[in-house]
C-alpha cells in the first residue's frame, strides 16, 4: 500500500530508466499541464487556440457529468480514482492514499488520437484508452469525500474536455481487497477514437508526433517507467516502448 499527499509532475530521478535520453525531452515542451492550468482554464484556451472547431464541454457539463456518475455510485465515503496512464505520473488531484490495483475485463491501449496534446491536426498523436478485453494493472487513488467534489472537477477538466472518455464506476481488486473506482473509458462514438490500429501504425505515430505537451514518445516511456518502478509489467507496452525507441534511434542515426 502507497500512501501520499499528492504525486509530482516531474519523472522521479530514481526510475530505472532504460531509454533516459529518450525519455527527457531535450527542450521544455511550450505547454505544462498543471493543476493551475486546468483551474485557470489555460488548457483550455490552448485546445481553442490550436482547434477552433474543436468541441470543448462547459464546466456546467462537467458538474453534471460528475453529480450523474456520483448518483450511480455503488458505495459511500471517500473517492477512488483509477489511473492506467498519464494520470499515475501526473495524478494533479490531492489525495491520502494510493494503491496498486488490477480492473478485469480492460486493457490499456493507444487508440485515442492527440491533435492539441501529444500532436497535432496535421500529425496526430496517439494517448491511452480503457478498452474492453484483458485486465489492467494500474494505481487506484483515494480522494478524502470533503475534496471530492473539487478534485473531480480537476480530474474531469483534464480527461473530459472534449468527453473522449465514458467515465465509469469499476470493480478493482486489489492487495487490502476489492473497492469501487472511478475510471476513464474510451469513448468509442467519439471524432478522436482511433479504434485498434496496427502496431506497426501506432509505433511510427508515437516516435514522430510531437505537440504542445512534448513529443508523443515521452507520453509512452514515462507510462512504461512508472508502472516498471511500482513492480507493474506491461509486455504489450513494454514491447511498444522498445519499438519506438528503435525507430527514433535509427531516424536520428545512434
Amino acid at each position: 500500500m502507497l500512501h501520499g499527499r499528492h504525486a509530482a509532475s516531474a519523472v522521479s530521478p530514481a526510475l530505472p530508466l532504460r531509454y533516459p535520453s529518450l525519455l527527457m525531452p531535450r527542450s521544455r515542451p511550450p505547454f505544462e499541464i498543471t493543476r493551475e492550468a486546468i483551474l485557470g482554464d489555460g488548457i483550455r484556451a490552448r485546445m481553442r487556440a490550436m482547434d477552433p472547431e474543436l468541441t470543448l464541454l462547459t464546466p456546467e457539463e462537467h458538474r453534471a457529468s460528475i453529480a450523474s456518475l456520483m448518483q450511480q455510485r455503488p458505495d459511500s465515503g471517500d473517492i477512488w480514482l483509477f489511473a492506467y496512464g498519464s494520470l499515475i505520473w501526473n495524478p494533479l488531484i490531492h489525495f491520502v492514499e494510493k494503491r496498486i490495483a488490477t480492473a478485469r475485463g480492460y486493457h490499456r491501449r493507444f487508440c485515442l488520437w492527440s491533435r492539441t496534446g501529444r500532436g497535432t491536426t496535421a500529425k496526430p498523436g496517439l494517448t491511452l484508452g480503457l478498452e474492453r478485453g484483458g485486465c489492467c494493472r494500474g494505481v487506484a487513488y483515494r480522494i478524502g469525500q470533503a475534496q471530492a467534489a473539487h478534485e473531480l472537477e480537476v480530474v474531469w477538466g483534464l480527461e473530459m474536455l472534449t468527453g473522449a472518455y465514458a467515465p465509469r464506476w469499476l470493480k478493482l481488486e486489489t492487495e487490502a481487497g476489492g473497492l469501487h473506482a472511478i475510471a476513464f473509458l474510451i469513448n468509442r462514438g467519439h471524432t478522436r477514437y482511433a479504434g485498434r490500429l496496427p502496431e506497426d501504425r501506432v509505433t511510427a505515430v508515437i516516435a514522430e508526433a510531437h505537440g504542445p505537451l512534448g513529443p508523443c514518445a515521452t507520453y509512452l516511456f514515462n507510462t512504461v517507467a512508472h508502472l516498471e518502478a511500482l513492480g507493474i509489467r506491461d509486455s504489450r507496452l513494454q514491447r511498444l516502448r522498445d519499438r519506438v525507441a528503435a525507430r527514433i534511434e535509427q531516424a536520428e542515426g545512434t
